[in-house]
């Protein structure tokens, strides 16, 4: 019996020990079958990452292809027009410069893109509040594309209800700028029927409806549209001009002023982009003080300002700027000269570069506060865009930040800000009579829409876009090229309100 209960135990045990062995087994296997899927799914996600970077690669080439002839042409010109007066050729000044700052002008645009895609990607872009009147601004946007719609033969529908907010307040600059990018894109992607852009208003919200009979959006490029450097695979939408920035920088500035852009497309029957916005109503604005017509002082004591930045180009455009204005202008090429004429001088402002030998733009800002406390002003004035900091906060060491290239009329305005003096200026020149051969009845009927055009745009500043018209009134109506002179006359000294006075006088 001993032998037999030893025996069943030993039975008992090689059961335990195999179901042991078959729970381990099973176990492992478990084990092994997760980790095979999780290895598949980690593969299928590597894949999709793979797949990702390799389009957005593709992109980024395509749009190295089409940048690159955008940036060689004006600085083709640029370069040609340095060497040849370099090398003491005959050649008219005032022609040459015009040729370099409409060059100037086409890389800048290239490159304001790029930076308005740096900074929504860094989080540092921008954005004003401003009282705009919505009434007359939707009108002048709506004007502005007409005539471009009926120079290609398509319909341009404008629906907006009679009642609208009187003031409401957005940032105007980046409002117009997506507006101006929609209808843009619907002009240019619409060869028969029409574009409708219609403004509806309810409740503190804008809804904004471009709409167009073009060439639509493929399902495929439509998940994709709003992604950089992307132009689509229509073969048709890529012969067009352009390097693929437009929509997504459009998206970017309606999600930062907090709406939402959505698209709806279908091909061969046309595209509706729509915008929504919160544009709160102003119900009593403070009108803003009318700008100086050309600026040549300033009330009050004469102010000191102190140049920093190793580049003496730089230095030098901003001294023949400042000078003129009477301020008292010193100069250093390096953060360390910088903050010697600043303890022994006392600048009122301080424009301050970020890259330079030795300590950077930031150190020298910081030292700047410890020495002079908050009786200097300091406005960095870099190309280091990932650098942006808008300042002013209290806590940063500086007050401003403004970003190469530089406008001038924003460096005077932001000086304005900063030290609270307002300009004054020369009176506005006495309109000149209008010749007889400028008069309407000289000018065929095909030269009206070009000349609302042109008046449009002026009113908005869109300067590229002013020449571009006047280019083509010469081309369309040839009896209108004294006209055409006179007002590029005007855009070279960006004298545009004598541009539109002119327009209104022969219209």
């Amino acid at each position: 019996s001993l032998i037999g209960g030893v025996i069943a135990w030993m039975i008992v045990l090689a059961h335990q020990s195999r179901r042991t062995a078959m729970q381990e087994s099973e176990h492992h296997v478990q084990k092994l079958m997760e980790e095979v899927i999780a290895h598949d799914v980690t593969g299928a996600e590597l894949q999709k990452a793979k797949e990702a970077a390799e389009s957005a690669n593709a992109a980024k080439s395509r749009y190295l292809v089409s940048v690159s002839h955008e940036i060689r042409s004006p600085l083709n010109s640029i370069y040609g027009y340095a060497q040849l007066m370099e090398r003491g050729h005959d050649i008219a000044p005032v022609e040459a410069a015009k040729i370099i700052r409409r060059s100037a002008e086409h890389l800048t645009n290239l490159v304001e893109g790029l930076l308005d895609i740096s900074q929504v990607e860094s989080g540092v872009l921008r954005i004003s509040s401003e009282t705009v009147r919505l009434a007359p601004f939707v009108d002048q946007i709506a004007n502005m594309f007409r005539p471009q719609a009926q120079s290609k033969g398509i319909e341009f529908l404008f629906e907006r209800p009679e009642k609208l907010p009187d003031f409401v307040r957005t940032d105007q600059k980046r409002l117009r700028q997506i507006l101006i990018n929609l209808l843009s894109n619907a002009i240019k992607f619409t060869r028969t029927g029409s574009v409708t852009f219609r403004v509806a208003y309810r409740s503190q919200m804008a809804t904004f409806d471009i709409i167009d009979t073009g060439l639509g959006i493929a399902p495929d490029d439509l998940k994709r549209v709003f992604d950089p450097f992307e132009r689509g695979s229509n073969p048709d939408a890529q012969r067009q001009k352009g390097i693929g920035l437009g929509l997504s920088i459009t998206q970017a500035l309606v999600q930062i002023l907090g709406g939402d852009l959505s698209v709806v497309s279908e091909t061969g029957k046309g595209t509706q982009f729509t915008v929504r916005l919160m544009l709160g109503h102003v119900a009593n604005p403070i009108e803003d003080a009318p700008p100086v017509d050309r600026i040549s002082g300033y009330v009050g004591e004469r102010r000191k300002v102190l140049l920093i930045d190793d580049d003496p180009s730089q230095v030098a455009v901003l001294r023949g700027l400042l000078e003129p204005l009477d301020f008292t202008v010193m100069e250093a090429l390096s953060g360390r000269a910088g903050l010697d004429i600043a303890a022994r001088d006392a600048p009122d402002i301080v424009l301050l570069d970020i890259s330079m030998p030795g300590e950077s733009g930031w150190d020298i800002s910081r030292a700047l506060r410890e020495t002079l406390g908050g009786k200097v002003r300091i406005i960095m004035v870099s190309a280091n865009a990932h650098e942006y900091h808008r300042g002013g906060d209290g806590r940063a060491a500086h007050d401003m930040f403004l970003m190469k290239p530089v406008d001038l009329d924003a460096l005077l305005d932001a000086i304005a800000d900063q030290l609270h003096i307002r300009w004054t200026g020369d009176a506005p020149p006495p309109e000149a009579p209008t010749p007889d051969d400028l008069l309407l009845p000289d000018l065929p009927d095909d030269a009206l829409p070009i000349l609302a055009d042109i008046e449009q745009k002026a009113i908005i500043g869109h300067v590229r876009g002013i020449e571009s018209s006047i280019r083509a009134l010469e081309q369309a109506v040839p009896q209108a090229q004294p006209l055409a002179a006179r007002m590029l006359a005007h855009l070279d000294r960006f004298d545009l309100k004598g541009l539109i006075k002119i327009i209104r006088a022969v219209k």
